[in-house]
């Protein structure tokens, strides 16, 4: 209450899934409404609200649309003038995006309000009568953005200068530039080939004045560099003079193309951006007219209202963002969703037991292995159990404090989800880029049996878990929680067709989420078929491969295509053998784990999309690491940067994406231990970077960095910024023979203990023995030697028996004496070198 009192509502059960909250005021003035549910605030509480007195003559607001909202729908309040004129009221709204206010007069001494917020956030309402804010005025509403759908496209338009000299195409890859603005802006600028074999320099001018291009080979500037280059007036991007037009801008259709068109010819040279989002994602096409102009067509598939963010150059061209109102039929989508509180998991210490569990029903254990790399890069097994079936857990004890790295892998393929992200100790970090979701639930399914995944949420700390599935027909949702950090979901939907599910921890989209999956009809007679003679082993790019499909009596068509690692596709050649047998031919084109998709009368066979290891040095995700500076807290018009190590990981795509409140100017060279990213970060606040390697997340990935300083650019709707390359191998550093990079060991040769009688005497012919117990002595290799009058010893053998402990057994001819040595690495074990008479 305003004195600061607490007092309790009534609440109560309506018995229809509603409950109603009554509140009786004693006291005039701003009151604060908390809602909780299972100790948890609920959307948008606390909730704002000012109580007035009857008589008291003062004009007053009520209403939803004071209190809260969502994007894209109008937000409602009624204004209650006492009898006073309409006339002296003066309204505004600010906030995150322009709102559209209408009113309308009721004539009862009533005003209705409507106002229209299209990006989510905390927008302020303001009520003045005659020139005074009316009591509680300005109100706080939190608009939230469940629901929208966003799609975006983007169309580059660079300044370009030559470079003098010239410089060969390999010359060009191994070269990075940088563009110095005269505000002190430093932003990647690329470099290209001209059509007259000039070098040229491609960047979009935001100011004009002399610009500084510094142009590096290996962090070294070139001859000449810094290059000056002096942009003009009529060069800067400027986003007024950005001139648009079309209905398509005002109202729309579904199902239809709605146009209209961008002319940028006298607004100097920048990139255009179009992002627009509503109740669907609107496919959005972009075709170049000879003119100079631009045709943008966007086609929505559900009515509502439409929110349409044109930028140029950064800066949203005049009367951006749109709001453009779509009426027409649905697709008749169903949207069902379940919400779930997660609590965080206890921390886990140095030494306690650690358990990752996950759900793969329909294979054997067998094939499964996991392994667990430690903050200084010690990795080792860990062990699997099958809880149940289909249910597995990995078990590891910790040495270390920090991040962990656990990969899961079956058949030598990471399972989907894998490589995890394991903290020891407390989360540095939180939040829903930490969520992890896989299984073959999410890529997918048939109609009437259930799809599965699961959800892993420990990395994230606490919060609320929501789950939608939006498609064709209703979703029966399922949730299972193993309260260590890691759940089990399973939905069963009546029709086939394309499904969405999406992921959100604490009202933000998980990395991938949402994700498409498409639902076969009832299997009909795809369950019959089987494969045979599906290529094992190495098997390698550039080369044709086959199986066979054995139809056993089952009626209809085959086809099948190829997934390569990079998402590209490709048909199989299909051949009838005889009427039993199909044989499917395909050809890999890339290194890395392709996927196989088989279909029957378009319903997938079982167990497919079948996955094949192509090539030796597959792309592993869980060796390659990011780490620089680039990856902290950054300022806003500042070049940072960071590298991402892929020593060792094989040959892959490399994916980079930056998240973010505004485009980003990012660029990626080679180094020597991998790749350099380096961007220049336009607006302050959260951006999340995604380093992907053939389509696996990194560990660590997505990254969230916090961006700080002025703005520099005009908000809009999230942005993203992506680069691609294809990495070639690298080796750790030390010399090109030396391509083997040891990992770090840490040990302590004086807890090793050695017994045995073998250890003082030994007999000639016999099988003299001895054990060695190096459990309590970290990781490192064991060197066992044995040197005799005449040389070396016949013949030794050592065993490892688990957990470090080793088996020893060695024969000598000679009589005479002889030296044994045993090593815990570099150093000498208690006791070595010991003297043995024979």
């Amino acid at each position: 209450m305003p004195s600061g009192k607490v007092d309790k509502p009534v609440i109560q059960d309506n018995r229809d899934g509603t409950v109603s909250v009554k509140y009786d005021p004693r006291e005039e003035g701003s009151h604060e409404l908390v809602v909780k549910y299972n100790g948890e605030p609920v959307q948008g509480s606390p909730f704002k609200f000012h109580v007035d007195s009857i008589t008291s003559g003062f004009v007053t607001a009520y209403g939803p649309g004071l209190t809260h909202g969502v994007t894209g729908e109008p937000a409602n309040f009624t204004i209650s003038t006492k009898g006073a004129s309409a006339g002296g009221l003066t309204m505004a709204v600010e906030g995150p995006s322009k709102a559209t206010i209408n009113y309308h007069d009721n004539k009862d001494g009533t005003v209705s309000v409507q106002y229209l917020p299209t990006a989510p956030g905390e927008y302020q309402v303001s009520v003045r009568f005659g020139d005074r804010h009316i009591k509680g005025s300005p109100y706080f509403a939190k608009i939230t953005g469940e629901g929208r759908k966003r799609n975006q496209i983007s169309v580059g338009s660079c300044s370009e200068v030559t470079m003098p000299g010239d410089i060969t195409d390999d010359d060009l890859r191994a070269l990075n530039a940088s563009i110095q603005a005269p505000s002190g802006l430093e932003e990647p600028c690329f470099l290209k080939r001209m059509p007259t074999g000039n070098i040229g320099i491609s960047f979009t001018p935001r100011e004009t004045g002399e610009h500084l291009v510094s142009v590096k080979r290996l962090g070294k500037h070139i001859n000449n560099s810094p290059f000056k280059v002096t942009v003009c007036e009529r060069e800067v991007g400027d986003a007024k003079k950005v001139k648009v037009s079309g209905a398509g801008l005002k109202e729309g259709q579904t199902h239809a193309d709605n146009i209209f068109s961008v002319d940028t010819r006298n607004a100097g040279f920048g990139g255009l951006s179009v992002s627009i989002e509503g109740p669907s994602k609107a496919e959005i096409q972009c075709t170049d007219k000879d003119d100079g102009t631009l045709n943008i067509s966007y086609k929505p598939t559900e009515p509502g209202y439409y929110i349409v963010n044109l930028k140029f150059a950064d800066h949203h061209v005049e009367g951006s963002p749109f709001t453009v109102k779509v009426a027409g039929e649905g697709s008749n989508r169903k949207r069902e969703k379940i919400q779930r509180e997660r609590d965080a998991v206890p921390i886990t210490e140095i030494g306690s037991q650690c358990k990752l569990t996950f759900k793969m029903p329909g294979i054997t254990s067998f094939d499964l292995a996991a392994c667990v790399t430690s903050p200084s890069n010690v990795t080792e097994d860990a062990e699997i159990q099958e809880v149940e079936d289909g249910l597995y857990s990995v078990h590891f004890v910790p040495k270390e404090l920090g991040v962990h790295t656990v990969s899961v892998r079956y058949s030598e393929m990471h399972i989907p989800g894998s490589p995890f992200q394991f903290t020891v100790g407390p989360l540095r970090d939180s939040g829903s880029h930490l969520v992890k979701a896989g299984g073959s639930g999410l890529e997918r399914g048939v109609v009437g049996e259930a799809a599965e995944f699961n959800v892993w949420t420990r990395e994230a700390g606490g919060g609320s878990l929501a789950i939608s599935v939006e498609g064709p027909s209703k979703a029966d949702i399922e949730f299972k929680d193993r309260k260590d950090g890691s759940c089990d979901v399973s939905y069963k939907v009546t029709e086939p067709g394309e499904y969405r599910v999406g992921l959100k921890f604490n009202d933000r989209h998980i990395p991938d989420s949402p994700f498409k999956v498409y639902i076969s009809p009832d299997a009909g007679d795809a369950h019959k078929l089987e494969v045979q003679q599906f290529p094992q082993g190495n098997i390698l790019p550039d080369a044709p491969y086959q199986f066979m499909v054995r139809k056993n009596g089952a009626k209809g068509e085959l086809d099948a295509k190829i997934v390569a690692p990079s998402g590209t596709d490709d048909d199989c050649f299909i051949q009838a053998i005889d009427s039993e047998m199909v044989s499917v031919r395909f050809y890999p084109r890339e290194n890395g784990i392709h996927a196989i998709h088989v279909k029957f009368n378009g319903v997938h066979i079982p167990d497919s999309p079948f996955r094949i290891k192509v090539g030796k040095d597959v792309a592993d995700p869980a060796a390659v690491h990011a780490s620089g500076n680039g990856l902290d807290e950054v300022k806003t018009g500042h070049k940072a940067d960071f590298i991402i190590n892929t020593c060792n990981a094989g040959v892959g795509t490399l994916a980079v994406s930056i998240d973010g409140p505004s485009k980003v100017a990012m660029d990626c060279t080679e180094v020597e231990e991998g790749y350099k990213v380096r961007y220049t970060p336009l607006l302050p606040g959260e951006h999340y970077i995604t380093v992907k390697y053939n389509n696996m997340h990194i560990v660590g990935s997505p990254f969230k960095i916090n961006a700080i300083g002025d703005k520099l650019a005009d908000e809009g709707a999230q942005e993203t910024s992506t680069v691609t390359v294809e990495t070639v191998h690298k080796v750790a550093k030390g010399g090109q023979k030396t391509g083997v990079h040891l990992p770090t060991f840490k040990s302590d040769a004086n807890k090793v203990e050695s017994k045995g009688m073998g250890l003082k005497k030994a007999y000639i012919g016999k099988q003299n023995q001895f054990t060695i117990c190096a459990t309590d002595a970290g990781n490192n290799i064991l060197y066992v030697g044995m040197y005799g009058p005449k040389g070396p010893c016949e013949e030794l053998h050592v065993k490892h028996a688990g957990h470090n402990n080793y088996n020893v057994h060695y024969v000598v001819r000679d009589r005479g004496q002889y030296v044994l040595l045993i090593k815990w690495g570099e150093e000498h074990v208690p006791g070595s070198p010991f003297q043995i008479d024979v």
